[in-house]
């Protein structure tokens, strides 16, 4: 059986805790960042995690992670 690949463009995007969780960044904070709040541009700044329903996806894609 050959060794599985990991999809490169989704390891540079997530990274695993130490409990096993995928730990991702948000999304909309890169531009057009004046209409946003600061308070809505400091909750971009915190850490997301990928869901519970999409974590069994996501381990095909990073099967080494």
């Amino acid at each position: 059986m050959p060794k599985m690949k990991t999809k490169k463009a989704a390891a540079k995007r997530f990274k695993l805790t130490g409990t096993g969780k995928l730990k991702r960044s948000k999304a909309f904070k890169s531009h057009i960042l004046t209409k946003k709040s600061t308070k809505t541009k400091r909750n971009l700044r915190k850490t997301g995690y990928v869901s519970v329903e999409q974590e069994k996806t996501m381990k095909k894609l990073l099967p080494y992670l």
